[in-house]
C-alpha cells in the first residue's frame, strides 16, 4: 500500500507499531519459535547460495537470532553484523560470540576495541544477503521499523541484486503497511508459519 506523506499516515503508523510492539511483547515461547523461524531462514535458497551474510543481533522482543549464530559462523560463510554509530549502520565480519560484548542501551554488539580492526569492517556493497529486523510487516514485504531510519539508509546502499529477508512472529504480521515512494520492500518475510515472498526492490 503507497500512500503519500501527511498526519494521517503517521498515525497509522503510529497505530501499527504500537499494536506489533504490543504483540510481539505478548508472544509466547519466543526462543522456539524464533528459533523455527532462523532455521526456515537459513533452508532457503538465498541464504544457501550467500557467501556473505547480515545478520542482526535482536534486542528486546525481536525475533531472536543470537542462539543461531554460532551454528552460521561455524557453516564458514562470512557472518557481519551491523552496530549504530553516530546515527549511520557500520558493518563488521563476526567471527566468534567473543566478539561481542554488552554495549550502551545493554545491546549486545561489537567489542570498541575490535571496531576499528580493518580487516573486521565490510563494506555494504559485499553483502550478498541480508537479514532484517523490523516492527510490522505484511505479505508484500512491506515493513515498518522504530522509524528512525536506520535500516532504510543502509538498505539505499546494498547491491540491487542482493535479497532482503525479513524475519518476524506471525503477530508482526498485518493486512497492509503503509509504504512510501522512497520505502523499501523485502524480497521474503519468513514467520514461524511461512515464508511470504515480498515485491523486493524491483
Amino acid at each position: 500500500m503507497t500512500v503519500d506523506n501527511g498526519p494521517d499516515l503517521n498515525a497509522l503508523k503510529d497505530t501499527i507499531r504500537k499494536t506489533a510492539h504490543a504483540n510481539r511483547k505478548s508472544q509466547p515461547d519466543k526462543d522456539a519459535v524464533s528459533e523455527a523461524i532462523t532455521k526456515a531462514v537459513m533452508q532457503l535458497p538465498e541464504y544457501q547460495a550467500a557467501d556473505c551474510v547480515m545478520w542482526y543481533v535482536d534486542v528486546r522482543d525481536e525475533v531472536r537470532t543470537r542462539h543461531a549464530l554460532p551454528a552460521a559462523i561455524a557453516e564458514g560463510k562470512r557472518i557481519v553484523v551491523p552496530f549504530c554509530v553516530a546515527g549511520e549502520l557500520e558493518l563488521f565480519h563476526l567471527e566468534s560470540m567473543d566478539e561481542l560484548e554488552v554495549g550502551m542501551y545493554k545491546i549486545l554488539e561489537p567489542r570498541e576495541d575490535l571496531r576499528e580492526v580493518a580487516s573486521k569492517r565490510v563494506p555494504v556493497e559485499q553483502l550478498d544477503l541480508i537479514l532484517v529486523p523490523g516492527v510490522g510487516f505484511d505479505a508484500q514485504g512491506g515493513r515498518t521499523g522504530h522509524g528512525k531510519g536506520y535500516y532504510d539508509k543502509l538498505l539505499e546502499n546494498a547491491r540491487p541484486d542482493t535479497p532482503l529477508v525479513a524475519l518476524a512472529f506471525d503477530c508482526q504480521m498485518f493486512p497492509a503497511i503503509p509504504m512510501q515512494s522512497h520505502d523499501i520492500y523485502m524480497d521474503k518475510v519468513v514467520t514461524e508459519s511461512t515464508v511470504h515472498n515480498g515485491r523486493g526492490r524491483s
